[in-house]
């Protein structure tokens, strides 16, 4: 028999991407919540045309023209040179703190509705900290071990969610529907920031890109699709409940575990809270081997020292893999909200870079040859980065009247954006002082 390659096919790609971005409808519920039943299907229905479909396309041709490991990376210093190169993998890491530690924060709030003496005191942390422990455990195992996992957990984490649906819609059909959109003080505002953290991340799998059989052909495949699967993921689990008449007002972070408990019991409620465990587990597991290759690909240019270039046997920058969670689970104390709030916009601020990326390779390297193309010419490119630069100013926006406990939000995460100029200097005056 031919020996199997330890490179990612389309499926394993596919899975990875969807954990990446989505997981399952783990984590809408905030959404529900802050807008009613009405609004957030609105909202779900036509964000994915203005923040996820224009970031999938742009990373399809990008992905597939420059599939180098550290993805986005790679593009933005290739595009603008080696300080934004560093501002763009800056910005991502500094993201993925508060973007990691949200996915064992969502597993103990969906445990805390089924047993909240499990998640009392010090247990709570405790627990997020395994999150973090098996996930990089799972990565020192290799790519392919993380790729075949995803498609695993990928099935399991959405099956409790096809009995959910099967009994909200016998429900609805026994029971007053209810009134869409019936809140008495919405939040669209934050609904939209909830909504635009379930609908980012499609960056992520490009990192990885020296570690796909096919990236060429895979990657536009596995972004497109993943779009599709992940709206329908979404749309159709809060339609279901609309259906069976759960009022909006009781849903908030874990409230998927309530709603299988009302429709089914508590059979169906400890389902869905396994599955939400999983859930953030395949979620942590797949960006773990994303985030890790950037500060690979950024040691190999010399800018961060040589130490994070160390391999496994199986290829795996061990290095980058231990550094990374210690500084993920250093975040664990942080709420849902604050998280989101932070990891949107220092992603918003590199999204932005690589849409500046796709724009300028179009004019300095018109002849490269791309595998697939944004149809259009190149205002077309322009445009399609104008709704993700406007939900990212928006986003922004709304973080001006928050805080990061003392700090305001906006100051906070501008701050840490800031802080990449100097840490460039500093990586290359040590390179220098490294060559003489």
């Amino acid at each position: 028999m031919p020996k199997r390659s330890g490179k990612l096919r389309l499926l394993p790609l596919l899975a990875a991407t969807y954990f990446m971005v989505s997981g399952g409808p783990y984590g809408l519920e905030d959404i529900i919540g802050f807008a009613g039943y009405g609004r957030a299907l609105i909202l779900l229905a036509l964000l994915p045309f203005v923040w996820s479909l224009p970031t999938a396309l742009m990373i399809g041709e990008l992905a597939s023209t420059i599939p180098e490991e550290g993805g986005f990376y790679a593009w933005v210093r290739r595009a603008l040179g080696p300080f934004w190169g560093f501002q763009e993998a800056w910005l991502s890491l500094s993201a993925s703190v508060f973007d990691m530690a949200i996915y064992p924060t969502l597993f103990v709030s969906y445990l805390t509705h089924l047993a909240p003496e499990i998640t009392s005191g010090h247990r709570g942390l405790a627990i997020k900290l395994a999150v973090v422990l098996t996930a990089t455990a799972w990565n020192l195992k290799g790519t392919s071990a993380v790729g075949r996992g995803s498609v695993g957990l990928w099935f399991i984490a959405i099956a409790p969610y096809f009995a959910l649906i099967g009994l909200a819609f016998y429900k609805g059909l026994h029971t007053p529907h209810a009134h869409l959109g019936a809140l008495t003080k919405p939040d669209l505002a934050s609904a939209i920031l909830v909504a635009m953290w379930n609908y980012m991340g499609w960056d992520n799998a490009t990192t990885i890109a020296g570690e796909v059989e096919n990236p060429q052909r895979d990657y536009p495949r596995a972004m497109l699709l993943t779009t599709l699967i992940v709206m329908l993921t979404y749309f159709i689990p809060i339609a279901a409940v609309a259906w069976a008449g759960i009022p909006a007002n009781q849903f908030s972070t874990g409230a998927w575990a309530d709603a299988g408990r009302l429709l089914g019991g508590p059979g169906l409620a400890l389902l869905i809270v396994a599955a939400g465990a999983l859930d953030s587990l395949g979620t942590f597991n797949a960006l773990t081997l994303s985030y890790t290759r950037l500060p690979y690909a950024m040691a190999t240019d010399n800018l961060l020292p040589k130490v994070f270039t160390r391999r496994l046997d199986n290829g795996v920058p061990w290095v980058c893999v231990l550094a990374c969670s210690t500084c993920w689970a250093m975040a664990l104390g942080l709420t849902f909200e604050r998280l989101i709030t932070v990891d949107i916009t220092l992603w918003g601020l590199s999204l932005a870079l690589e849409f500046a990326a796709l724009v300028i390779l179009r004019q300095r390297e018109p002849e490269l040859p791309r595998p697939f193309r944004v149809p259009g010419p190149t205002w077309v490119a322009v445009a399609l980065g104008s709704g993700p630069i406007l939900l990212t100013a928006f986003a922004l926006y709304v973080s001006r009247t928050e805080k990061v406990g003392s700090i305001p939000a906006l100051a906070f995460t501008l701050g840490i954006a800031a802080l990449g100029a100097p840490f460039y200097l500093l990586a290359k005056f040590t390179q220098q002082r490294t060559r003489s």
